[in-house]
């Protein structure tokens, strides 16, 4: 029985998922506004084979702020947002993604995991369609949640262009 994937073409800036058993969902994303590449803090969008390491986030209401991993108890506003103006939101949900490639995307200056790359909310302002993150790959609230949860940790996730 084939295994659930997520494929993100940063070319489309799509993201599939698939079931392995013939139920497909695609979303629009955003990936690295600096393209595609592993280094480490090159803010670009990690290529190769990856898995979700971890799932963080279950439960939290939608607009959830994120801060080191971890819910702040505060909710995303346009107010919020004024008063920390150019900070790089992660909201929502964050589906932690580990590198499968040894010295392409795992282990030392091209490690995802250490290089803490996810796939996160962001708020409903940020274009989807277009490159604009720091290196992970955004998506709006109703979509991760949605995507969040069809997704089981060890889910593969490939990243093309």
């Amino acid at each position: 029985m084939p295994e659930p994937f997520i494929l993100i073409n940063l070319q489309t800036q799509c993201l599939r998922y698939a079931d392995g058993q013939g139920f497909e969902r695609a979303y629009p994303v955003s990936t690295a506004a600096n393209g595609a590449g592993e280094r480490n803090g090159s803010g670009c969008t990690p290529r190769g084979l990856h898995r979700v390491r971890c799932k963080i986030g279950a439960g939290c209401p939608p607009g959830a702020v994120f801060r080191g991993r971890r819910w702040t108890g505060e909710v995303y506003s346009d107010e919020f947002a004024r008063c920390s103006p150019g900070r790089d939101w992660i909201l929502t949900r964050i589906l932690w993604l580990t590198g499968l490639e040894p010295g392409r995307n795992r282990g030392g200056g091209v490690d995802t995991l250490r290089r803490f790359i996810y796939i996160h909310g962001c708020p409903a302002c940020e274009p989807m369609g277009e490159p604009g993150s720091h290196g992970c790959i955004r998506m709006h609230d109703a979509d991760l949640i949605d995507l969040f949860d069809l997704v089981a940790v060890g889910t593969l996730v490939d990243i093309q262009l």
